[in-house]
């Protein structure tokens, strides 16, 4: 079993696709769904003590929507209390962070934070989205599994992505989304490696979701698309003001979390919790995901000045919900936004020209052009509202909008990604060296050297006479921990001239002048080479040696040049 296990361990640290991993991604993606599912539930097992339908918080009284809120953010800094602040962080941005800093292993206690924080907001009413919960909780039940099976950690990192998919997945029935999600928001590349495992646990994703709460999306009620090519003018003005929308809600979000951050949590969550009372008490259908903001929007023959007083609210719900530290995500708010967007634009066309007909198509085409804008993501964006609707017709409409949205964000208002801006503004690493990027799909058991010959405690003359008499040009000399250390310390020799059959004493003496010996550096078994190369990168020279478990245990050597070679050639030496 043990030598199993160290050969499944050695195919999952290069950067292949293969059964082990397919395997391990419908595992880590079936936990990752059941995760986000119970998620699911217990949010509509919390709204059901106090709502008549889910998300419906028309259904409450002025004062109740204006005290909900508060006492949920209340709950949520209790959680967190217990927990400890410092494990607040949660979402797709701090996602994103781990898997740069620590190969997408995310800590217990920010995961407790996340599923019962979230859902105790989304409960509450305020303006977050599932879909942010739904990645991390994704991403901490895959990369769980990969570190109690000890995995290579560019593997976890791989189950990490499966997970992310399985949760988005689960979350909104959408398996293509999901998956072109992960590889555009996520990953950021597109390896066929990563591809086909996180495809996998997407279907798994989307399968247990539609076992457990039905086969039906959030927007079956778009049945027809009624836009005509005479629409497409409008569709690029509609595109136009999307992308200046975005580029504001995302500079404006931003600058709240600069300015947030000097102040503690509990003033910060109390602060959002009543903002977000006092525009519900005004405006109740702005309250949560976006649901009942995409119903009021479907509703025809609603006055323009409704629809905007309906949009300000609900910009301003999320910047400061995002912005001030509530947990939760930022897609679902997003679209949201973007059908009420759609909703103005259609109003105000009508307004202009009474003659024209605009459909509430318009609603989606807001959808898909605000989330493309604000996430930079145009491709998931066209696709999850694709799924969400079940309309291909939708393709080319909703391609001119998302087109024009993210031209004019990101060219004329020189926008980013909100979760980049995010990072940026919290100073959390997100991007490492590509040297490093190249590295990290590697894991050093794929390359190591395991056929090595180690002595102990051995001089030069012992160490050149073992190399002449083995043939063998290189070595670990295995030396006792000096007094007061219980470690070890492991040196590499080797000689670089070649041995012929000459093995007189006097050879071996000059032998010994021309041995080189590096003291080796310790590196844990599930590194990638990219913990080899950063720690040999400054002597340029010498070598790792790979250990499992115990520090005193040598089980093999990756060398600088084979990095080299690699980064110079390509090759796996």
């Amino acid at each position: 079993m043990i030598i199993s296990i160290a050969a499944i361990r050695k195919h999952l640290a290069l950067p292949k696709t293969t059964w082990q991993i397919c395997l391990l991604a419908i595992i880590g993606g079936c936990a990752s769904a059941l995760l986000v599912v119970l998620f699911t539930l217990t949010i509509e097992e919390i709204q059901q003590l106090y709502l008549i339908k889910r998300d419906n918080y028309n259904s409450l009284d002025e004062v109740s929507r204006f005290d909900l809120p508060i006492i949920g953010s209340i709950i949520i800094l209790l959680i967190a209390w217990i927990t400890g602040y410092k494990y607040l962080r949660t979402g797709i941005p701090f996602v994103l962070h781990r898997l740069k800093v620590a190969h997408g292993v995310i800590p217990f206690k920010n995961t407790l934070n996340q599923f019962w924080g979230s859902a105790v907001a989304l409960a509450s009413g305020f303006s977050v989205g599932r879909e942010g919960p739904a990645v991390h909780l994704g991403a901490a039940c895959s990369s769980y599994l990969g570190s109690v099976l000890k995995l290579p950690y560019n593997s976890i990192r791989t189950l990490c992505a499966c997970g992310i998919a399985a949760g988005i997945a689960a979350t909104f029935n959408t398996p293509i989304a999901a998956v072109i999600f992960v590889m555009e928001v996520i990953m950021r590349e597109y390896k066929i490696h990563i591809f086909v495992p996180v495809m996998l646990a997407s279907i798994v994703g989307s399968l247990i979701t539609q076992n457990v709460l039905g086969t039906s999306h959030n927007f079956n009620y778009f049945h027809t698309v009624a836009l005509e090519q005479y629409h497409y003018f409008t569709l690029i003005i509609l595109g136009i003001f999307l992308g200046l929308l975005a580029a504001w809600f995302n500079k404006y979000l931003v600058l709240i979390i600069k300015q947030s951050v000097k102040y503690h949590i509990v003033p910060r969550l109390m602060l959002a919790a009543v903002i977000t009372g006092a525009l519900g008490y005004l405006v109740p259908e702005a309250m949560g995901t976006g649901t009942s903001a995409i119903d009021l929007s479907l509703t025809s023959d609603l006055q323009l000045g409704l629809l905007l007083s309906l949009l300000v609210a609900k910009l301003l719900m999320t910047m400061f919900a995002l912005g001030l530290g509530i947990p939760g995500g930022i897609v679902g708010p997003t679209i949201g936004i973007g059908a009420i967007a759609g909703a103005c634009t259609s109003a105000l066309i009508v307004l202009i020209f009474p003659e024209e007909q605009i459909s509430t198509d318009f609603i989606l085409m807001g959808m898909a052009g605000f989330m493309a804008a604000s996430l930079n993501a145009p491709l998931a964006a066209l696709l999850a509202v694709v799924e969400l609707s079940s309309q291909l017709e939708l393709v080319l409409p909703a391609m001119i909008v998302i087109t024009i949205a993210t031209i004019i964000s990101r060219q004329l208002c020189k926008n980013e990604s909100i979760f980049t801006m995010q990072l940026d503004a919290q100073n959390l690493l997100y991007r490492k060296p590509p040297i490093e990027e190249s590295l990290q799909n590697i894991g050093v058991l794929a390359v190591m050297k395991d056929n090595l010959t180690i002595l102990e405690n051995a001089s030069n003359r012992t160490i050149t006479g073992e190399l002449i008499n083995t043939g063998e040009s290189q070595l670990i000399i295995n030396k006792e921990p000096i007094e007061n250390s219980e470690y070890h310390d492991f040196y590499w020799a080797q000689i670089d001239t070649d041995i012929v059959d000459e093995t007189s004493e006097d050879i071996k003496h000059s032998l010994a002048q021309e041995l080189v010996i590096h003291k080796l550096l310790p590196l844990n078994h599930q590194a990638t080479l990219a913990e080899a190369y950063l720690a040999l990168v400054e002597q340029r020279c010498g070598a790792v040696y790979i250990y499992h478990k115990d520090l005193n245990h040598c089980i093999g050597l990756v060398t600088f040049e084979q990095l080299r070679v690699y980064l110079v050639e390509g090759k796996l030496l």
